[in-house]
């Protein structure tokens, strides 16, 4: 017997397949990649979790561009505070493992799932409605081990393919239970669920607003909203300034047709602009990334796209707040 597993890295999705797994069952963890998991690359960390959990491993399914084409932004049951559509993203995610049944030789599917936990996706009622969009009403072939003692039997315990005596009962947002089961378990790498998920960030939704203002949004944009401060210029060009080493160089690795790079000819950040600015956004551009930079009050030559810009900085950074592209 085989069940795939929608698999986040954190501490319930590893609980529900260490439940399963123990049981005999052979459990293949799935990431679903719709890009807003974060700002760092998990890979390694995702797969030596599902590992310790009891996984055979760990395959990540990379669906961005579906995503944004199907659910991101025409959610039949909208978003919660932010840009978050989860029940149609929780649906959606086990749609994907439903198709990749077959493929993995697989009876079923589990996540990690606490009833209660969320406000918006974790509710009975909202746990129907992702049925429902998964078409899971009728198969029932979505178990949640770590509630299931608390909801109807699903076809994996009506068929006895898992033993129902063994799963659990937890219900709520404590981590009582959770925390008591990796003393168990002697687990020390472990992620508490904390909805790390980017559109429930307020500054990345109001982000996605204003891009969306001005230009379609695509998978290349996950990334580039992601990283630096975002500044809209006067004839409609992005400048993106980056904040620090480290978001200078994840700016950096950043692959995009949208956009031009610019370095300084001193220490400061690392920018792009929009690919088709023009010469006087580009001139403005240069103007802000180098208020940000250790510079003095004199002039640059700064290099954007084969031009070259003589300019010296704003006097204060407060000068540029007017072009900030999200006021929060």
């Amino acid at each position: 017997m085989r069940a795939l597993a929608l698999f986040s890295g954190g501490l319930d999705s590893m609980l529900a397949i260490k439940t399963i797994a123990d049981m005999g069952i052979e459990v293949t963890a799935l990431y679903i990649k719709i890009g807003f998991g974060g700002t760092k690359d998990i890979s390694d960390t995702l797969n030596q979790r599902a590992l310790k959990a009891g996984a055979v491993g760990c395959e990540i399914i990379d669906v961005r561009d579906e995503y944004i084409q199907k659910i991101l932004f025409n959610p039949i049951y909208g978003y919660g505070k932010n840009f978050n559509p989860c029940i149609d993203c929780h649906a959606f995610m086990f749609r994907v493992a439903k198709e990749l049944l077959p493929k993995y030789d697989a009876s079923f599917i589990i996540t990690g799932e606490v009833l209660g936990q969320r406000p918006m996706s974790q509710r009975s009622d909202a746990l129907r409605l992702v049925g429902k969009l998964a078409n899971d009403i009728d198969e029932k072939l979505i178990l949640r081990p770590m509630s299931a003692k608390l909801m109807e039997p699903t076809t994996p315990e009506l068929a006895g393919w898992v033993n129902r005596e063994n799963l659990l009962d937890i219900s709520g947002r404590g981590r009582d239970r959770q925390l008591a089961l990796v003393r168990e378990f002697e687990w020390e790498d472990y992620e508490s669920p904390g909805g790390g998920c980017l559109l429930t960030d307020p500054y990345y939704s109001q982000k996605i607003k204003e891009h969306i203002e001005f230009d379609k949004f695509d998978t290349d944009d996950i990334e580039v909203l992601k990283f630096g401060r975002h500044f809209r210029l006067p004839d409609g060009a992005k400048l993106i300034v980056g904040r620090d080493e480290e978001d200078n160089n994840s700016l950096k690795n950043i692959k995009t047709t949208k956009f031009i790079d610019f370095e300084l000819p001193l220490i400061g950040p690392f920018s792009l602009i929009s690919k088709n600015a023009s010469q006087k956004d580009k001139e403005l551009g240069a103007k802000i990334a180098l208020t940000y930079a250790k510079s003095d009050n004199c002039k640059y030559d700064i290099s954007i796209d084969n031009q070259i810009f003589s300019i010296s900085p704003f006097v204060s950074r407060d000068e540029v707040r007017e072009y900030f592209a999200v006021q929060i």
